[in-house]
């Protein structure tokens, strides 16, 4: 098992599954339907307080949508190629393509909830 694949096996513990930039392309831009992804950094503090905020919203919507999080400190080139400028950011994404952003701390459930879902409906 790669470290791309253990991360995304790590998704049935409640945690929200972590991208690189080699499974990226594969799980968003070639994925279907809609997905969130929050560009984030453990260095971030609104990043660590949403982090659980994020978990219950990524179970109250799966299986309408996907939600994944990215690490820009460990890979800034795919925030630099997605011009994320500061964290959190959520980009979300529909059929590999963007649909919407919202950027800066949204730290309780009903903002993280609609930021999430409110391009795809």
């Amino acid at each position: 098992m790669n470290e791309d694949t253990a991360e995304l096996a790590d998704s049935g513990s409640g945690r929200v599954p972590m991208l690189t930039r080699a499974s990226f392309a594969a799980q968003v831009l070639q994925g279907a339907g809609p997905i969130a992804v929050e560009f984030m950094s453990y260095g971030c503090a609104h990043c660590r307080a949403i982090e659980p905020i994020l978990r219950q919203v990524a179970a109250m919507v799966k299986g309408k949508e996907k939600i994944f999080q990215v690490n820009v400190a460990v890979d800034q080139g795919l925030a630099d190629s997605f011009a994320i400028q500061g964290t959190p950011t959520m980009v979300m994404f529909l059929n590999g393509e963007e649909a919407g952003r919202v950027e800066g701390a949204s730290p309780n459930l009903s903002s993280v909830l609609t930021a999430v879902t409110q391009p795809f409906e």
